[in-house]
């Protein structure tokens, strides 16, 4: 079974892991600042070594920590079937988990499995930005009936409050399978029914899991991966000092931070207010990229990061994603990725050019 999160993540990179591996080589210690779906990480075609992962997301950490210790626990409360009024039910439970999100930034070794399970079930079918995020969970909505209830309008008026005390975002889904036929102003979500023939849907609920046992061999192979992985939740840079980098040895890190709002990047999709992260991330790169023990990859569009000319960069296609969906744009995008990589990372033996690796992949 090949290693994946059983999440869909919006800007993973599974697709080149394979590349930054070619680049990183088998170094002693690994460092990712912006965890996500762990597509690199899991994509690591050597053996373990030491590896710290970050997301300032409470809920991706979380889901990474109660996978390492409970597989089992987060199976049992991933495990269930696509429904709607569950699906606004639990949400509306997930974002009010103020004490959880708290304890998660202080206490290292804290994880709730049921929010594991619950989150990683609702992601999978969400569409778009919104799921668990604090800012959406400040934003609560309800469908607007027609007469006669006879169904949703879908020309609800954009984050307009219809019930300030419910703290939940409510969206209608897209449900053909092109993913083209629901208006996308609307913001009354049913869950995410698209899918070919015999699927049931996207991560927990994907193709004839039953067919290899269900969940649980997934995620047990999964918590044997992470067996030694260090899981910190908090800010990117917090897990960037020598101690966690440098200190232990020749150190790969892979930075793939939120894309800057200049950049032409769909922002809804984020959990968090990004600010300049990108910019902050950039800074930290170029500042600590002659340095012999780091070899590190920055992740962003054509034109984000004007980087030294000592840095090589790679561009490769992204399959695109709810900028796609929504405006067009994800499918403009996917032809925008670039990876840049610093002087020290090593050199493949079979150089792919830009244009070559697009027209590959795509």
């Amino acid at each position: 079974m090949t290693l994946k999160a059983p999440f869909p993540w919006f800007g993973g990179k599974r697709r080149v892991a394979h590349l930054v591996w070619e680049r990183f080589g088998d170094v002693p210690n690994y460092v990712e600042p912006f965890a996500g779906s762990l597509a690199v990480l899991l994509g690591r075609p050597t053996d373990p070594r030491c590896e710290t992962v970050n997301d300032l997301d409470c809920y991706v950490s979380n889901f990474w920590r109660a996978m390492q210790a409970k597989p089992a626990l987060v199976a049992k409360h991933a495990d269930w079937p696509v429904n709607e009024a569950d699906l606004h039910a639990r949400h509306l439970w997930l974002v009010n988990r103020q004490a959880f999100r708290e304890r998660m930034k202080r206490d290292p070794a804290y994880f709730d499995a049921k929010i594991a399970g619950w989150w990683a079930w609702g992601i999978s079918q969400w569409i778009g930005g919104g799921w668990c995020s604090a800012a959406e969970a400040r934003v609560a909505k309800r469908p607007r009936l027609g007469k006669g209830g006879t169904g949703v309008i879908r020309r609800t008026e954009h984050r307009k409050p219809m019930i300030k005390d419910a703290g939940v975002h409510v969206k209608m889904p897209r449900i053909d399978r092109g993913g083209t036929g629901v208006d996308r102003r609307t913001k009354q979500q049913m869950p995410d029914l698209h899918g070919n023939s015999g699927c049931y849907g996207r991560g927990v609920h994907a193709c004839r899991l039953e067919d290899r046992g269900g969940l649980l061999p997934w995620f047990e192979a999964l918590a044997a991966r992470l067996r030694r992985v260090r899981v910190c939740c908090g800010d990117w840079s917090r897990v960037m000092g020598p101690s966690p980098t440098i200190h232990i040895g020749t150190t790969a890190v892979f930075l793939d931070p939120p894309y800057s709002a200049g950049a032409g990047r769909d922002m809804d999709i984020y959990a968090t207010d990004c600010g300049d992260v990108a910019h902050r991330v950039r800074e930290w790169a170029i500042e600590h990229g002659d340095d012999h023990r780091l070899r590190i990859a920055l992740c962003g569009y054509e034109g984000e990061h004007e980087m030294p000319p000592t840095w090589s960069c790679v561009a490769w296609k992204a399959q695109g994603g709810y900028g796609a969906a929504r405006h067009g744009r994800g499918r403009d995008n996917a032809h925008r990725e670039r990876i840049w990589f610093s002087p020290h990372c090593l050199t493949p033996a079979q150089p792919v050019g830009e244009q070559q690796l697009i027209e590959g992949i795509a």
